[in-house]
């Protein structure tokens, strides 16, 4: 396969967030482990994260035009072989530009293709039901991209249940926490009156003073740790993770984490209710009636902080969740993508 020339086009940012790049990262890491060339097309202004991730693994980035015109114009430039369109915001009519121009699409999306004429589509949410040509459609878990750093601490097993008096707790709600939900899930978990040693991610410097003036009480204890790398480590070890519904849901899966889940964007709402219903997870609800006034705030508040009584004191519970998650994926997917495109270009 050396020679063979991959372009991703994402883009990454305070309000989008990572989760495209972080899949895309996935996807390239296995195209490099085959010998392609890989570079990334988009923006990852604002976040020094994903430019260390880039920077860590030797892709190159440019700029990502949003036109069918300019996008096949810098894929020729770059004699790109295979373009991976990750994006919301794209003009769909890119991917049939492309492919009239020559060039392989795959385009990985979320329940809609947007109207997009790819040569395959990837939608790697659980029983996903992408409407697309069957024989051009990649879906379900068994397709989940996921990063070295995951894979490489993917346990041979599910976690057993194992009773701890202060359970290791790690929140974190993706690269930016663009809509601010560290603040109001912490409150709910030091609501639970239940020992635990807390750690959140602090997406962004503008939440840290929100967290910083919050008090643990008794047998409680609150860590502020910045975006940092070793994410996965910090899943591994915790006995309880709280997180948004997004892309990194597949990540707790195949490290087997126990994990209770918030639906924070509308674009997560149908996965969030099928990896609720699939007992994948537990569920916190949607933040914007977390953090509500008046009575369905209050009410939707009270439900969250029994659900996570729970799980901070059934080792059961959490051993349930473990299994089902670390069965729902199992951490070949991206090696299975990139099989798929390798057989379009034979």
């Amino acid at each position: 396969m050396t020679g063979i020339r991959v372009g991703l086009r994402c883009d990454a940012g305070p309000r989008r967030g990572v989760g495209h790049l972080v899949r895309c990262l996935a996807l390239g890491e296995e195209f490099l482990a085959r010998g392609a060339h890989v570079e990334l097309l988009g923006s990852v202004d604002g976040v020094d994260w994903a430019a260390r991730q880039l920077a860590a693994r030797g892709i190159p980035h440019h700029p990502g035009p949003d036109t069918p015109a300019g996008l096949v114009a810098v894929a020729r430039e770059h004699q790109l072989d295979v373009l991976v369109l990750d994006s919301y915001e794209l003009d769909p009519t890119c991917a049939g530009a492309l492919r009239a121009a020559g060039i392989r699409t795959l385009a990985v999306v979320d329940g809609d293709t947007r109207g997009q004429d790819a040569d395959l589509y990837l939608d790697q949410n659980l029983g996903a039901d992408t409407v697309a040509p069957a024989d051009r459609l990649l879906a379900g878990t068994g397709y989940a991209l996921l990063r070295r750093e995951v894979l490489t601490r993917r346990p041979a097993a599910p976690r057993p249940p194992t009773p701890v008096a202060r359970p290791r707790v790690l929140a974190f709600f993706g690269g930016t926490d663009a809509f601010g939900a560290a603040p109001p899930l912490t409150r709910l978990l030091l609501a639970t009156g239940q020992p635990m040693e807390l750690t959140v991610v602090v997406a962004r410097e503008s939440l840290e003073a929100d967290l910083a003036a919050l008090r643990p009480a008794r047998g409680q204890t609150l860590r502020l740790v910045p975006p940092t790398d070793t994410l996965p480590e910090l899943i591994a070890a915790a006995d309880l993770v709280i997180s948004a519904a997004g892309t990194s849901t597949w990540e707790l899966c195949c490290l087997g984490a126990p994990s209770a889940l918030v639906c924070v964007v509308d674009n997560q709402r149908e996965s969030y209710h099928r990896v609720i219903r699939e007992g994948v997870a537990a569920g916190l609800g949607g933040l914007p009636t977390l953090v509500a006034a008046g009575p369905d705030g209050h009410g939707a508040r009270a439900v969250a902080v029994r659900a996570l009584r729970e799980l901070l004191t059934s080792a059961d519970r959490r051993a349930a969740l473990s299994a089902r998650a670390w069965s729902t994926v199992d951490g070949q997917g991206r090696a299975r993508v990139v099989e798929a495109v390798l057989a379009l270009l034979m």
